[in-house]
């Protein structure tokens, strides 16, 4: 449930969502990467101490 929301929410993984749609990725794996996608900005989180900024987010092209 969290990627489904993030889907909506998260404009960053939105276009991140848009472009494996557009790759012909099935809906299952596009959800599988964002849920892969979010751990790693959790663990990043944690990590560094600071709060999310959505601005700082590299996603790959």
């Amino acid at each position: 449930m969290p990627a489904i929301v993030a889907r909506r929410y998260n404009s960053p993984i939105a276009t991140f969502c848009d472009r494996l749609t557009a790759k012909g990725k099935s809906k299952m794996s596009v959800i599988g990467a964002v849920m892969h996608k979010l751990l790693r900005q959790v663990f990043g989180v944690l990590k560094s101490q600071r709060s999310f900024d959505p601005n700082l987010v590299q996603i790959p092209s």
